[in-house]
């Protein structure tokens, strides 16, 4: 199984925000914008492993900034670390303006593995880390692991 590269697998994702998406405050619904992070963190897993990848956790998700009717949301995934059988992706959620200018709503990491055809998880190829950036986000992503094996532990 051949490694690759964090670029190999990144995953970008538009979305127009309309009206069943938005919730009672007018803003666009925390749960609908959850399920738009967990499908480019699948699809960005599979680019990843080459099958078909389920969500085991969801860390540090985020808030930042209200999503509104006719915004466009762009979603970008990107593989940050690879175990076994596991990856970790980040999620980065912006709102765009009518001039392409970027506002960041939420990141959000995802847990995901690979899953055979038998519905067991599988080997995933490893992470070829070409830049300080990615190996930055290597080294994080094992303090969350770190971090999410000890509440395991704890019985979270």
């Amino acid at each position: 199984m051949e490694a690759k590269k964090v670029s190999d697998s990144k995953t970008v994702q538009h979305r127009i925000v309309m009206p069943p998406d938005i919730n009672g405050f007018g803003r666009l619904f925390g749960g609908q914008l959850l399920a738009w992070i967990d499908e480019v963190a699948g699809a960005t897993a599979r680019r990843h492993c080459g099958r078909d990848a389920t969500t085991v956790a969801i860390d540090n998700t985020y808030f930042k900034s209200g999503v509104y009717l006719n915004d466009i949301v762009v979603l970008i995934g990107r593989i940050t670390h690879v175990g076994t059988t596991s990856m970790e992706v980040r999620i980065d959620t912006y709102r765009e303006d009518s001039e392409g200018k970027r506002y960041p709503i939420n990141r959000a990491y995802f847990v995901m593995v690979c899953m055979g055809k038998d519905d067991k998880p599988m080997r995933v190829p490893g992470l070829i880390l070409e830049n300080d950036g990615e190996r930055m986000e290597w080294e994080t992503a094992v303090k969350r692991r770190e971090l999410r094996l000890l509440r395991r532990q704890e019985g979270f």
